[in-house]
């Protein structure tokens, strides 16, 4: 069934330049799109592929949209639009409410009637599962859980005891929320676990990446924040908490009890050291290892881009040289009269 553009201008705040009757049914990319496709067009690198585009409509900046051939949806940010219609154009499917008769729900949980739950999934004495709910096949829910309204689980989601999750959370396959935080106290040698009594709570229009983890705190909770965005392969260790509207790319490790601010962004494969604190809207790039608190709002690096394997190894060779060299420095500065050269310097 398709939405004429003229109904997603208004819906949207656009401004429509073209014929507003014109009917989409899905979205498409500026190259692939036909009649009845929707595109946008948002990074500038993509220029080239809007004059030949055959798309019903699409969507853009002003700037952009005086060389659009098609009807354009006119606003201030195409990629946010362009999200917002997709959502409308290709809706998540909905199962059917009511409990697969392969999943094993127990007694003192409880299910609201709008919910389904999918095929082998369990659900623990004391959960309760919110209206609307999607509870993919293969998860489990345990005891004494909290999943709130909207919330999907897509599948294989482990949601631990005591665990709860706000409206509208979507995690997908694998997730872990709720495991046991790495803690143990070494005696004489030999570790012993530290019982781990805190729990997660993650909080509403969460989404948390295929094969993330999220550790339950050690005595207070690991808090997830409204609007925050994991990617896949993510660890969060024990008592982390995510300031809302941050968002984590795939294979970040954040060490326990570390505080991440509100709306920063951290790029794939970045590293933080436990019992940190990251500062509001901070940018983190890809690789970097973090080992001090950031005070600042700012974008951070710590790594070295890649070199000809020729070239890395000189430098490697020279990074080896500089305590060498160090303390030849420090050796020269202590000669007599260096002192005395200095002051007449600064004189």
């Amino acid at each position: 069934m398709g939405v004429s553009i003229g109904e997603l201008a208004v819906r949207f705040g656009c401004e429509l330049r073209g014929d507003p009757g014109v009917m989409v049914e899905r979205v498409a990319t500026l190259a692939a799109a036909d009649e009845r496709s929707v595109a946008f067009l948002a990074n500038p690198r993509y220029r080239p592929e809007l004059a030949a585009t055959r798309a019903g409509a699409v969507v853009l900046d002003a700037e952009a949209a005086g060389v659009c051939p098609a009807a354009a949806l006119v606003c201030r940010n195409p990629h946010a639009t362009y999200a917002r219609i997709a959502a409308i154009l290709h809706p998540l499917p909905a199962g059917p409410s009511g409990i697969d008769p392969s999943a094993v729900v127990s007694a003192q949980a409880r299910v609201d009637p709008g919910a389904h739950v999918g095929a082998l999934s369990v659900i623990g004495a004391g959960a309760v599962v919110g209206a609307r709910a999607f509870i993919g096949p293969q998860c489990l829910i345990g005891e004494d859980a909290v999943l709130g309204e909207d919330v999907r689980l897509v599948a294989r989601v482990t949601v631990c005891r005591g665990v709860e999750i706000g409206a509208r959370a979507l995690i997908q396959p694998g997730a872990v929320i709720g495991a046991d935080g790495f803690g143990f106290a070494q005696d004489q040698g030999r570790w012993i676990k530290v019982p781990q009594i805190g729990t997660v709570r993650v909080g509403a229009d969460v989404e948390i990446g295929a094969n993330t983890t999220i550790d339950r705190g050690a005595i207070e909770d690991t808090v997830i924040e409204e609007g925050v965005k994991l990617d896949n392969l993510i660890q969060i260790g024990h008592n982390v908490r995510v300031g809302a509207h941050s968002a984590l790319a795939a294979c970040v490790g954040v060490s326990g009890s570390t505080t991440i601010g509100r709306r920063c962004m951290i790029a794939g494969q970045v590293g933080i050291a436990g019992h940190l604190t990251i500062s509001d809207d901070v940018v983190i790039t890809a690789r970097t290892g973090i080992s001090h608190s950031i005070t600042a709002p700012g974008v951070y690096s710590g790594h070295i881009p890649h070199e000809q394997a020729a070239t890395w190894r000189r430098l490697v060779a020279r990074f080896k040289r500089l305590e060498s060299f160090a303390t030849r420095l420090k050796a020269l500065e202590r000669r007599p009269g260096r002192a005395c050269d200095q002051e007449e310097d600064d004189d």
